[in-house]
């Protein structure tokens, strides 16, 4: 037997205790620290009540074994240990930032994460619109947010979340009472919409265009338009697929939808069988002005955002908002506040000293019709004073072993045009570099956009007119911020934009 103060087992027992009641003000730590609070507790009744011989007052003296004594002293060590512990880790987890809210544990987030999209999909009454292409996706869902958005609610997906995370988390944030939604699917390899498009379940299905966009994981262009076609699949009975009509892979899209039985395969573009058909188009440096046949009637529209290619991505979203039944009148007049989005267009106005600078920012994605597209924006600008059209371009990627042929060819794109000076960044603009011919172009080609940075700010001057364009990953919108910190926007040209 041994002999011990009832005051110091008692203030030892009493050691978890107090560790836990102090860790319980930590939010994290309140269930937990209840539970090791009522075990302390519970430990001292026992041991009191188990092992003493009599009832001393205090400042007597409690006999137990000298086993209990062991068996008190290991558990006073588990509970003050483990207090400590759980408070060192809750600490931690509060350092880094995570979430305090209540959370549902499950044994897959991904899978758990779709369920929760197909259920607020089956609960949703809003018209349905999914888009997909090898360009515009972002851009087209973006302008049928904007237009949509004075004839209802919309809930569209935010930035580009297109894939097997963004598509289901988009379906999963989905109001209960919005009026329209948009969805944005994209893919680089087959098997990858299909999927995606079950549980969207849209009315109307767009496809923008099909270029030369992931080409490195497929063998060619009808591949592109195959795996593309995957979103008919996913279309609600009586639904429609919208499709450009002045897209060369037209005839096989519409063979693959119908082989997929959508009921209703419409187009849009310039050519004479378009149902959605543009009539007329006027552009401009900031801005479009179309005239486009809906529903039998011709409708004069100015959009606010420049550009042929945002033209005929509006006709896709004019075609899809006459099918959701949207009120036209609306719809058109919002195109005329629309404005291109960063990375993909959007123009500042940059202070120099001694006069403007333009900069058109495309620096998000890149592959040759995007490429295209935003020459021929930049072309359409006009420079001020003796200022130069500078294009500065980086790699496109995911192009394959068509890497090298794809970026030589963006030379017929410069030679010959309004743009004289260019300044190419990445391993694959080296093909590019070589097949411009020198002495006519200005050239300057380094590896990546950090060591083309001194170059190009050291070069622009007042009245250029700047258009950067890469694929995101070479990291080019790093150029866009080297721009715009060294000579500021001016506040009235970028709030227009």
């Amino acid at each position: 037997m041994s002999a011990f103060s009832l005051d110091a087992v008692a203030a030892i027992l009493l050691i978890p205790v107090a560790a836990a009641a102090l860790l319980a003000m930590l939010p994290n730590y309140r269930i937990t620290a209840g539970l090791n609070v009522a075990a302390s507790f519970l430990t001292l009744l026992a041991a009191v009540s188990l092992f003493a011989t009599d009832r001393p007052q205090p400042g007597q003296y409690l006999l137990v074994d000298d086993l209990n004594i062991v068996f008190i002293l290991l558990n006073t060590f588990v509970g003050f240990t483990t207090s400590v512990f759980s408070a060192s880790y809750i600490a931690h987890e509060l350092e880094i930032g995570r979430l305090t809210a209540p959370m549902i544990v499950v044994p897959d987030v991904l899978a758990a994460l779709e369920r929760l999209g197909i259920a607020a999909r089956a609960r949703s009454r809003a018209k349905i619109v999914a888009v997909t292409g090898s360009v515009g996706k972002t851009t087209t869902k973006e302008a049928l947010r904007h237009v949509l958005s004075a004839v209802g609610k919309v809930h569209a997906s935010a930035q580009s979340f297109n894939n097997h995370w963004g598509v289901p988390l988009t379906l999963a944030r989905m109001p209960a009472d919005c009026d329209y939604a948009v969805f944005e699917i994209g893919m680089n390899h087959p098997d990858e919409i299909r999927p995606l498009v079950k549980m969207v379940r849209p009315h109307i299905a767009i496809i923008t265009l099909i270029a030369a966009a992931h080409l490195g994981f497929f063998r060619n262009l009808d591949e592109i338009a195959m795996a593309k076609a995957e979103i008919f699949e996913g279309i609600e009975p009586e639904g429609a697929a919208l499709l450009n009509r002045d897209d060369a892979r037209w005839k096989l899209l519409e063979k693959m939808a119908r082989g997929a039985g959508v009921a209703h395969i419409l187009g849009f573009g310039e050519n004479a069988r378009s149902t959605f058909r543009l009539m007329k188009c006027e552009l401009y440096a900031d801005h479009s002005r179309i005239i486009a046949r809906i529903g039998g009637a011709d409708v004069a529209i100015r959009i606010g955002a420049p550009g042929r290619h945002i033209v005929q991505n509006a006709l896709a979203v004019l075609g899809a908002a006459y099918l959701a039944g949207a009120d036209m009148e609306k719809v058109a007049a919002a195109f005329t506040d629309l404005s291109a989005e960063r990375g993909r267009g959007r123009r500042h106005v940059l202070s120099h000293p001694d006069g403007p600078i333009t900069l058109i920012d495309e620096s998000y994605n890149a592959n040759p019709a995007s490429m295209g597209a935003a020459m021929a924006l930049l072309n359409a600008t006009p420079v001020s004073g003796e200022g130069r059209r500078i294009a500065v371009l980086g790699d496109m990627l995911e192009l394959g072993e068509h890497s090298r042929k794809l970026h030589a060819a963006l030379a017929s794109l410069i030679v010959g045009t309004g743009t004289h000076t260019v300044f190419l960044g990445g391993p694959e603009m080296r093909a590019l570099a070589e097949a411009l011919p020198a002495g006519e172009i200005e050239t300057q080609y380094r590896t990546g956009a950090e060591e083309l940075k001194p170059l190009l700010l050291s070069a622009v001057r007042p009245g250029d007119v700047v258009m950067i364009k890469s694929s995101k990953g070479i990291g080019f919108s790093k150029l866009v911020e080297a721009l715009l910190g060294r000579f500021p926007p001016e506040a009235a040209a970028d709030k227009a934009q």
